[in-house]
């Protein structure tokens, strides 16, 4: 499955790597929805690197009257509870100006052809606490919050401190 019509207006497909601008462009306009531009620090050139050449994530790029409309970066992790792998949705966003039209509910359908196909257990995600239209939107598609979890995190420095 390389792409994916789902009406005459819009159109789901996988990323080359001729995208990685596009990509980009993508998170930092996601970064300023979720006001944290100031953290995006990669280049195209990183996002050629990590994707598609190492393929460290995955890329799909929903398109809307033949222009890029939003995207979706994912990637495997694993549940050992499952003894399957799961697909993790790093970024789900869709331009602000065309929300409203099916595309984001396009994109996770998208996700979840996917998890099927490739006899995933889980598809998930995260959501800033804050960002009630996502949250909404997230629960009608039939999600549910992981509310007894906390996300933990290193980072940069810290990783290497750890190494101390």
């Amino acid at each position: 499955m390389n792409s994916f019509m789902i009406n005459e207006k819009t159109t789901i497909r996988f990323a080359e790597e001729k995208d990685s601008a596009l990509i980009l462009q993508f998170i930092k306009e996601l970064a300023d929805y979720e006001k944290m531009s100031e953290q995006v620090s990669a280049a195209p050139e990183d996002i050629a690197e990590t994707i598609f050449k190492k393929k460290y994530a995955e890329v799909v790029i929903c398109e809307y009257e033949e222009a890029p409309a939003g995207f979706c970066l994912f990637f495997h992790n694993y549940s050992t509870f499952l003894g399957k792998p799961g697909l993790y949705i790093e970024d789900l966003y869709v331009k602000e100006r065309l929300r409203g039209k099916g595309l984001g509910k396009a994109l996770l359908k998208f996700m979840a052809r996917i998890a099927v196909e490739r006899n995933c257990g889980r598809l998930e995600w995260s959501c800033l606490d804050w960002n009630k239209p996502s949250i909404d939107f997230y629960k009608a598609q039939g999600a549910e919050a992981m509310n007894d979890w906390t996300v933990y995190r290193l980072q940069g420095e810290q990783i290497k401190y750890l190494l101390r």
